[in-house]
């Protein structure tokens, strides 16, 4: 079977019955989250990282949007697939969504951002069905590196984790980076193995990222999954015990309060200042 790139623009290939199925295939949100663990590792994001403002790329039904939320961050999430985004509103994930396509640029003021992901999202700029030069991949490739570097804060991080299908893919995408102003490079996680392989660009922003070094690559076989998913099951238990308890119907001062400094950090417009009367109780009166 051919490569899902290879069948049809993102925003046909994932419509309604798609979109469903590769939301709810429990292999799917388990590959999603050991790759969105892994770019949060190599964005230097570890478990005691302050709250950052991430930017996550083709964020489909909001499944690495999850794992943002778990580690405390707050994020921005943007795709072409309009079937994809109705899902996530469905789930009501916690990240602002955006129907977009990555390769005409992104339209964010230049440094809003701490950092980016994407999951597996790359290899559909090297597809485009046009004969145009303007929307060629090379034209695509150069809006999408040239304006993610004038989002991103100096210093930071892009970790873009993709399946390249040739090694001239590979130049290509990072011949377009490094022409943006990135510095960095690519990270091969389990080389050796058919099943575990993953490709990473590693991109760099200014030059406190540690002396610009690449990170060091996983190792290994990795045939032994069953440790991968007994994190898994037990991450997905966590979540459908969450999603089990009902909300309470009063919301205490507190829950107020960091609700508004949310939308505060997230840039929104009229939310009413803090005062003594926030969260108050009031008597019923008939």
């Amino acid at each position: 079977m051919s490569r899902p790139e290879l069948q049809a623009p993102p925003e046909i290939y994932y419509g309604d019955a798609v979109a469903k199925k590769y939301t709810t295939n429990t292999r799917v949100q388990r590959i999603q989250a050991e790759m969105t663990t892994r770019a949060l590792e190599l964005l230097n994001l570890g478990p005691d990282a302050p709250p950052s403002m991430l930017l996550d790329i083709g964020c489909g039904s909001g499944l690495s949007g999850e794992l943002l939320d778990e580690a405390g961050h707050i994020w921005v999430g943007m795709d072409i697939a309009p079937s994809m985004l109705e899902i996530a509103l469905e789930r009501e994930v916690e990240g602002d969504l955006f129907l977009h396509d990555i390769g005409q640029g992104f339209p964010f003021r230049a440094g809003t951002f701490d950092g980016a992901i994407s999951i597996s999202v790359i290899q559909w700029l090297l597809n485009a069905e046009t004969s145009s030069e303007i929307n060629a991949p090379p034209a695509r490739l150069a809006r999408f590196f040239r304006t993610l570097h004038a989002l991103l804060r100096n210093p930071s991080r892009a970790i873009l984790q993709w399946y390249p299908s040739s090694d001239d893919q590979i130049a290509m995408v990072t011949t377009a980076a490094r022409k943006a102003g990135f510095g960095g490079g690519v990270v091969v996680d389990y080389p050796n193995s058919k099943k575990a392989r993953k490709v990473f660009l590693c991109l760099f922003v200014g030059s406190g990222n540690n002396g610009n070094q690449v990170p060091q690559a996983l190792d290994g076989d990795d045939d032994d999954d069953g440790l991968a998913d007994a994190r898994f099951e037990k991450r997905r238990q966590r979540v459908n015990e969450r999603k089990g308890k009902q909300r309470k119907n009063v919301k205490d001062r507190d829950w107020i309060i960091k609700k508004k400094e949310k939308y505060r950090t997230k840039g929104k417009e009229g939310v009413p200042r803090d005062s003594k009367y926030t969260g108050r109780k009031r008597k019923t009166t008939f």
